[in-house]
């Protein structure tokens, strides 16, 4: 009897050592990334990254991925918009061939220079789309940041990379269902992916006993109701929203604190003192961002509830860890976020009073809003784990290198 992986040493056996060797994978960093998906993809494929120098060290980045041993080779980018442009271009033009598969960080200008090097070096490329650049950038002009002109500007440039980059892209990856039908009208070949997913390991429910020590480890107010804002601050979330909402509650009778934690944590300190004079110091709390892996599933632990305010929304991770988490959440209703609306409490956009309504209602009714955060748990344990965002992404990498040319 012959095997069948020796009839055909050049055929089936090649297949087999491929199907077991962890394609090597270039993942292309523009700007920021989170340490959980660069510790996972490392964990499901040969993973080098390509990454502006600056951004990598003064998010912290280095220092996570250094100290946390993830097996990943970086290749540090130096230069502002412009030069790191025209640097990663030359880059990814000498290094494409030494990988089976990039995969982007986004969708716009480092896709760009991804996609265009990948059409000449017949490499495959897979963008992932984690927000709606156009309506992330429709914020700014709400916001006042940019006027007629630049927003006109930037709306055609930004169309324009989506549907170039959706042309040439292998497969557009999409964090859930509302953006994928966003990317389907720039890029056919859209499918969803979990990003990091939620560690639902780490990410779970404490008993009383637990919230009261986590609250005296961290240093929070016992006593208080805490409203976790974990979300950066920038153009698109809306934490003016949470703020009034919470100041309202306390009127009415609710001791709340609204703490922030993140890189911005000094422009929500900011805003509140803008808001409401120096007393926002008795309430409005800020801190830097907590390791993700380690002590942030704590605050969202010891907090009563999670609030995110938010102008545009692609999907909503900080919801979706609060509720693995068995903690209550109130949100704006934009966007991805419509995916939790059995579980949290949505909110009108930039209704201040509905939000103040859905906080005092937690606060009254515990039991009940731990119940309903506790169904949101099975719900992400159902559809959004790590590991199942994990599997679920080599599934599609491994795909796209088996179809590549060889």
């Amino acid at each position: 009897m012959t095997s069948a992986g020796l009839s055909d040493p050049s055929g089936e056996i090649l297949e087999t050592n491929r199907a077991h060797t962890p394609a090597r994978v270039l993942f292309f960093v523009e700007g920021n990334t989170d340490i959980r998906f660069v510790t996972g993809l490392s964990q499901i494929c040969s993973l080098t990254m390509a990454v502006p120098a600056g951004p990598y060290v003064q998010s912290g980045l280095k220092e996570r991925l250094e100290a946390g041993g993830v097996q990943v080779h970086v290749d540090e980018i130096r230069g502002g918009r412009l030069r790191f442009q025209l640097a990663s271009l030359i880059y990814l033009l000498r290094r494409a061939r030494d990988f089976e598969l990039i995969l982007c960080q986004e969708v716009l200008r480092g896709a760009l220079n991804c996609t265009l090097v990948g059409k000449v070096t017949h490499t495959p490329v897979v963008t992932y789309m984690g927000i709606s650049p156009l309506e992330y950038f429709h914020c700014r002009r709400e916001r006042r940041q940019i006027g007629f002109f630049k927003a006109w500007a930037g709306e055609s440039l930004i169309q324009f990379l989506m549907a170039f980059n959706g042309r040439l892209a292998t497969k557009c990856l999409t964090m859930g269902s509302y953006l994928r039908d966003v990317s389907l009208r720039y890029c056919p070949r859209t499918e969803v992916g979990l990003y990091y997913g939620v560690d639902t390991k780490i990410y779970r429910p404490v008993d009383e006993t637990t919230r009261v020590a986590l609250r005296r480890k961290h240093d929070l107010p016992a006593g208080k109701f805490i409203i976790f804002l974990s979300s950066r601050i920038s153009h698109e979330k809306d934490p003016e929203t949470v703020l009034l909402a919470a100041a309202e509650a306390r009127r009415q009778g609710l001791d709340a604190v609204v703490i922030n934690l993140s890189g911005g944590y000094q422009e929500f300190l900011d805003l509140g003192q803008r808001l409401f004079g120096g007393a926002a110091a008795e309430w409005v709390l800020g801190r830097p961002p907590a390791h993700p892996m380690t002590d942030l599933p704590e605050y969202y632990q010891a907090a009563d509830c999670l609030a995110q305010g938010s102008l545009a929304e692609g999907l909503g991770l900080s919801p979706m860890e609060a509720l693995a988490s068995g903690t209550p959440a109130v949100c704006s209703d934009v966007g991805g976020l419509k995916h939790l609306r059995e579980y949290a409490h949505l909110t009108p956009r930039r209704d201040p009073e509905a939000m103040c309504r859905a906080l005092l209602w937690i606060a009254s009714n515990r039991d009940q809003a731990r119940a309903q955060a506790l169904a949101g748990r099975d719900y992400i344990l159902r559809n959004w784990d790590c590991d199942k965002a994990f599997s679920d992404l080599k599934a599609v990498l491994d795909q796209v290198v088996r179809k590549a040319p060889k």
